[in-house]
């Protein structure tokens, strides 16, 4: 597929759908979450009350789950969720946030994979190398890995899992089993906001659920936030940057990252 070919048709889906997504979230992050989908013209809902979560899901046309913050209750409505999503076509992205740093987060994701089908997984080169069964190293939930084989690992999970493998850091590589892209966007300033990575699953969730096409979401949730971490103001410290970079997220469209959005195709 070629990816630059479809950015205006995802930007015009989005504008014209306003997809409903649906977050079983991380609590320190789900306000940054929910606008940054609102910055990209999706509309949020956090809703994770397990007697809930699958009629909620039924309304949206993406779910994402994060287990930032999950606990046993979260992590039982993520399944049910999750089963919700796959029984009526809904996909789901997950954001596996530290999943190495404990057994119970181990083994909370080993059975939301076993039990749920994703279209996308996005995290950072420790949690991959943890999904694909290799020895990690990270502080928390912040990898200290070397990305240096990031495209092999991620073509071999995709496969694994038969989904999208987005793995972010210097430089992000997205794969699908067939076609690998290194997208080699971003500013060292995004590791002093927190949350960004949250942010952009919830960014490839709303790509999503317009277009139900986890490839080109997964490339364009990430470069949409690598891109406004390039252009977001600097100058003024943190929490100006923070704002400035919800601002760029609200104006992207198609023609700024056709532009300036360094999508390269590897294989």
């Amino acid at each position: 597929m070629d990816i630059k070919t479809h950015i205006h048709e995802a930007f015009a889906a989005l504008e014209n759908t306003t997809p409903l997504i649906h977050h079983i979230t991380n609590y320190v992050t789900v306000n940054e979450c929910a606008n940054v989908v609102l910055a990209i013209g999706a509309s949020p809902i956090m809703a994770s009350e397990i007697s809930e979560v699958a009629q909620m899901v039924g309304f949206a046309q993406a779910l994402v789950l994060n287990i930032g913050t999950a606990n046993t209750q979260s992590i039982e409505a993520m399944l049910e969720a999750g089963r919700a999503a796959n029984a009526q076509g809904i996909p789901v992205v997950l954001d596996p946030v530290g999943v190495g740093a404990t057994t119970f987060r181990r083994q909370s994701v080993a059975r939301l994979l076993e039990q749920i089908r994703f279209s996308v997984i996005r995290g950072n080169m420790a949690e991959m190398k943890t999904l694909a069964g290799l020895e990690t190293k990270s502080s928390g939930v912040d990898s200290l890995e070397d990305e240096s084989d990031a495209l092999s690992i991620a073509q071999g999970l995709a496969k694994k899992l038969n989904c999208v493998i987005a793995i972010t850091g210097k430089e992000d590589v997205v794969c699908d089993g067939t076609h690998a892209y290194t997208l080699c966007n971003g500013d060292e300033a995004l590791r002093s906001v927190t949350g960004t990575g949250c942010m952009s699953s919830s960014l490839i969730g709303s790509f999503l659920g317009a277009t139900n096409n986890p490839l080109l979401s997964a490339i364009l949730g990430i470069s949409t936030m690598s891109l406004a971490g390039e252009l977001a103001d600097k100058s003024k410290g943190m929490g100006t940057f923070r704002i400035s970079l919800f601002d760029r997220i609200s104006k992207m469209n198609a023609s700024l990252v056709l532009e300036k959005a360094r999508i390269y195709l590897k294989g």
